[in-house]
């Protein structure tokens, strides 16, 4: 699914009252945080359909190193489904969110129902035997999200944006860090922590170390989490977060055949 937040149960795991006011109309940011991370703060790691004029693309995903993720910059226009199909090519699939139907011609072969929330009461504080975590502890992130199935991590995912773990006798134990980055508002996600250590709060802590950096660059923490997973709804309200809206994660598989070029 789109988020990779987990709680200490090892589950994966808000509308801000300080976030400006916005119309009825107008679609938020983080109905599409994917495209507006894509096309914004992570546009480094995007990748656009070949022979797409620069600047005009409409659909993007990660590098595949990076997250397996994919977006439409409007999932209402044909021509960001076009743009998706001569990125990921015929018969091939792609993750997106907030989709319930995808236009004909595409199949869905994955669907979970996914809640997001917005750290609204969310105290955010450091955590001082949290370590910053880099390139060099891939390797031990990889072996702890296998064990702890937070959600997709990847050998390049430690460089979209801040990670801490706490370690025991030199063994990570859990982690959390920073994943979408739609303005004005960063993700929290890869929370996870080993088996063998839950129900000591360090997901919490992690959680509210990795929130402390983004208030301080004047940011939103927000994060998701699967929908059937109530248990983890209920802890991160009990710390701060409010449930914002309710997408869907999915993946779809391109039509068979040659799309249209690119107009």
């Amino acid at each position: 699914m789109s988020a990779g937040t987990e709680t200490e149960t090892g589950t994966e795991t808000g509308t801000d009252l300080g976030a400006p006011a916005r119309a009825a109309t107008s679609p938020h940011v983080l109905d599409n945080a994917a495209w507006a991370s894509l096309a914004g703060a992570h546009s480094g790691f995007a990748e656009h359909p070949c022979g797409t004029p620069p600047g005009t693309s409409r659909a993007a995903r990660y590098d595949p190193d990076v997250s397996p993720f994919a977006a439409l910059a409007d999932p209402a226009d044909p021509r960001s489904w076009a743009d998706l199909a001569l990125l990921v090519g015929p018969g091939r699939t792609a993750a997106l969110s907030g989709l319930l139907t995808p236009p004909e011609g595409w199949e869905t072969v994955g669907s979970v129902a996914g809640v997001q929330l917005v750290g609204t009461s969310l105290r955010a504080e450091p955590a001082p035997e949290a370590v910053r975590l880099g390139p060099a502890d891939v390797p031990a992130m990889l072996a702890l999200t296998g064990l702890a199935k937070p959600g997709p991590f990847l050998r390049r995912t430690v460089e979209l944006g801040t990670y801490l773990g706490i370690r025991h006798r030199g063994r990570l134990i859990a982690m959390a860090g920073e994943r979408l980055h739609p303005p004005g508002w960063t993700e929290i996600s890869a929370v996870c922590t080993h088996p063998g250590y839950r129900g000591r709060g360090l997901a919490t802590r992690l959680v509210r170390a990795v929130a402390a950096g983004i208030r301080e660059r004047g940011e939103i923490p927000f994060l998701h989490t699967s929908a059937a997973n109530t248990g983890a709804v209920r802890l991160y309200e009990s710390i701060g977060f409010t449930v914002r809206h309710r997408p869907f994660f999915m993946a779809v598989r391109a039509p068979v055949g040659t799309p249209a070029e690119h107009p």
